[in-house]
């Protein structure tokens, strides 16, 4: 790895780890509209990006783990569980540049969702909603490391509280991305570039973290996942065009 390189991933990690501290989500979002153009394969950056994000997330769930509720956990993760392993086992099989311009589709969308209808539409933490939103992050996780936005729209329904919120979307972070960690090793998708790319990688997940607990409760987060969607609209239009 590069100088250039290095600056860039630690940057991206720790903007990513401050955003996702502060607001629930969002890591993997944000560091793959950089990682897919940074590590050798599409495969390898969705690794990296899942194993930042797990180390993330054990940090919250260690300091938050009063909060958790256990219960709410379980049908939700086995949903993911099941979908991701079919859909990483797919990523594996298809061209990586296909699935930067796919990436790129689904940033928009994810962006023009948030920006105007996720604050309209209200769920039912109901069974059939665990299952149907674990099945649809398994897609999201397998394929794009980006297994966050459905996972939201239920533990943000489920949780009470806003600690309980964070405190559940991390919990479910960190057995969602340890267990696709497990799937991408057997696919090949992580390897020794990875190895490298995480000790920089860390570092900018522990700085973000830290600076985010800070802040969690000053930063208008509203205005923050503003500017995130902004930029990740912006970042999927350059990764269908590039």
């Amino acid at each position: 790895m590069d100088a250039s390189t290095i600056i860039t991933l630690l940057a991206f990690c720790t903007c990513a780890s401050f955003i996702q501290r502060v607001s629930g989500f969002g890591f993997g979002i944000f560091v793959m509209t950089m990682l897919p153009h940074l590590m050798p394969s599409y495969g390898e950056a969705t690794a990296l990006s899942g194993i930042l994000s797990a180390c993330l997330a054990l940090y919250v769930v260690v300091r938050m783990r009063k909060n958790i509720s256990f219960k709410r956990q379980i049908p939700i993760n086995v949903a993911f569980i099941v979908v991701s392993y079919f859909a990483i086992s797919f990523v594996a099989s298809i061209d990586g540049q296909f699935f930067k311009k796919i990436l790129g589709v689904i940033l928009i969308v994810i962006s023009v969702y948030f920006f105007f209808i996720s604050e309209k539409i209200r769920i039912k933490a109901s069974l059939p909603m665990q299952i149907g939103m674990g099945s649809l992050s398994g897609v999201m996780g397998g394929m794009f490391a980006m297994p966050g936005p459905p996972a939201v729209l239920y533990f943000l329904a489920s949780e009470p509280t806003k600690e309980g919120y964070l405190a559940g979307i991390q919990t479910y972070f960190l057995i969602s991305n340890v267990m696709m960690t497990v799937f991408r090793v057997k696919a090949g998708f992580v390897t020794e570039a990875v190895g490298y790319a995480w000790c920089v990688g860390i570092v900018g997940v522990l700085v973000g973290a830290f600076i985010g607990s800070k802040v969690f409760k000053r930063v208008p987060t509203k205005i923050l996942r503003k500017v995130v969607y902004a930029y990740m609209a912006v970042s999927g239009v350059i990764a269908i065009v590039m």
